[in-house]
């Protein structure tokens, strides 16, 4: 009788302690939420990265977090344009829905108010509820304030009214004044005794900007002078550097508690102005040793996560608002021989495949199996879903809105497509796009982008269909239809031949359009 009872209370001890050890181990995962940590780059192409295929450029510590987790071939912006892509990031929303469906199409404005409704649930805020830290650092371009942005302080809505809980950056772009970083809402170095001032689109009288060669490229000249301190503290050449340290400093201060960090970088967006250090070490110009400095940058956020100890608990994307522009830099780099959009029909701001198709790296120790590869279709929209579910948590539909969860396919192959079709938007909104399988569709000729889109065809040798020496063809479709499956450059458009999977596609088009409607996604 002894034996059996002691029996029991073996197994019953054995039990509580299972039960024990499983709550601890549960409450240790809940204790060590895994940081994220999104390096956002600016206009990056498809072919800037060295494991990507470029050989002009080379960059050894993206290429080691590709092979230390997951490369993804087919990955797309929202928009092949810098400020919808951004909006779509951040919402989770196509940019052609934002204000009531009159959309998100070109850059903000110098004077632009916050483009996005501070009661919007943003990426940022499904962090911060979930108990993280967040932080946005670098290239903004969302507007600040209401109405017209004056600039005078506080800059309020911004950021801080997004979910973020600390901001350091450049408030618009770094060829756009004020050429003065922004801290939350004031300018670093805020003098408030000094205000800024607007001397008006000739420029006279403000404040003056560090020199800079031709080859550089464009840069909008400064329409402002005031907050002495602030302009004095800003450097083109020292912008990369900058940033990282805000970003390394602040990541270094969190003291265990877990944290997103957007860090949205002016590599490789005009004008080219790597530091010095950078300087002569590609084989592709200003442009590539701009590259040089993103790749260092990333190199320096992995350095601090490993020094803090957070290596193993971290979740880093590296991706691009949208492909690559064919500027003064990216013109000289293609004629050394560096093809920034690989061979990508298509640049910045246009929706072929080289506006908007871009490379996206995830890496996260022990979740993401090192060395692979996926094709699995996936939107910058997707990435708040994606960052919910890492966090632990599910967003309801209503909270989704476009973004889907795309985590099963960066820690894994799901055997069926997480995402199936998605809509892609250029400069104009008559080339609004729908990918959809294989197919993608474009209801109107050329790319929607600049006129020189079409001409750089030339200059980088990627062939179409409807394009002779850089002109499209006056007997070209009237729209476009591209098997991506069997041709991602996009070198033959089959409008012609498929008109029953045209029609399917335009349907199919026009019900995203409808307002107040919303097709399913995946």
């Amino acid at each position: 009788m002894k034996a059996r009872i002691h029996l029991i209370y073996t197994r019953v001890a054995l039990l509580l302690a299972l039960a024990c050890s499983s709550f601890a181990a549960h409450l240790h995962a809940a204790e060590t939420q895994p940081n994220v940590v999104l390096i956002f780059a600016d206009d990056l192409g498809y072919g800037d990265l060295s494991c990507y295929g470029a050989t002009k450029i080379q960059t050894p510590n993206i290429d080691r977090l590709a092979a230390e987790g997951k490369r993804f071939t087919d990955a797309h912006s929202s928009s092949a344009v810098c400020t919808p892509s951004r909006y779509g990031l951040v919402t989770g929303q196509y940019p052609f829905r934002a204000h009531g469906g009159k959309g998100v199409w070109k850059p903000t404005g110098l004077e632009t108010p916050l483009i996005i409704d501070t009661e919007a649930l943003t990426i940022a805020d499904v962090m911060k509820r979930q108990g993280y830290d967040t932080a946005a650092f670098g290239k903004w371009h969302l507007g600040f304030k209401e109405g017209t942005n004056d600039w005078q302080e506080p800059l309020r809505p911004g950021p801080q009214d997004l979910g973020f809980d600390y901001y350091f950056g450049m408030p618009v772009v770094n060829s756009a004044p004020p050429y003065a970083y922004v801290e939350n809402d004031h300018f670093y170095g805020s003098d408030p005794n000094d205000p800024i001032v607007d001397v008006g689109r000739s420029g006279k009288g403000s404040h003056p900007l560090s020199p800079m060669p031709k080859a550089a490229g464009h840069r909008t000249p400064n329409y402002y002078k005031g907050q002495k301190k602030a302009h004095d503290l800003f450097d083109d050449y020292e912008v990369g550097t900058k940033l990282t340290e805000k970003a390394v400093d602040w990541m270094s201060s969190r003291n265990g508690k877990p944290f997103f960090v957007y860090f949205a970088t002016t590599q490789v967006h005009h004008p080219f102005t790597p530091a010095k250090r950078f300087q002569g070490t590609s084989q592709a110009g200003l442009y590539g040793d701009f590259a040089h400095e993103l790749d260092w940058m990333v190199g320096e956020v992995r350095k601090c996560l490993e020094a803090i100890g957070e290596d193993d608990n971290t979740l880093i994307i590296v991706t691009s608002d949208n492909g690559g522009m064919f500027n003064t830099g990216g013109t000289a780099a293609a004629k050394l021989g560096h093809k920034i959009n690989g061979d990508l029909l298509g640049s910045k701001f246009g929706v072929w495949e080289g506006g908007q198709r871009v490379p996206f790296i995830a890496w996260w120790p022990e979740h993401i199996e090192a060395g692979t590869v996926s094709d699995a279709l996936m939107s910058n929209v997707d990435l708040k879903a994606t960052f919910a579910a890492v966090a632990g948590h599910e967003l309801s539909e209503e909270e989704q809105l476009d973004s889907i969860n795309m985590l099963p396919a960066l820690t894994g192959t799901p055997d069926n497509p997480l995402r199936t079709e998605m809509i892609v938007t250029p400069n104009k909104p008559t080339h609004t796009a729908l990918r959809k399988g294989k197919w993608m569709y474009i209801p109107a000729k050329g790319d929607g982008g600049f006129s020189g889109n079409i001409a750089a065809t030339k200059l980088v040798d990627t062939p179409n269909s409807d394009i002779v020496n850089g002109k499209i063809k006056k007997n070209a479709p009237r729209g476009q239809l591209y098997d991506l499956e069997a041709d991602v450059n996009q070198t033959k458009n089959l409008y012609a031949e498929n008109p029953e999977v045209v029609q399917q596609m335009e349907t199919a088009l026009k019900q995203y359009k409808t307002p107040n409607t919303k097709r399913k996604s995946n």
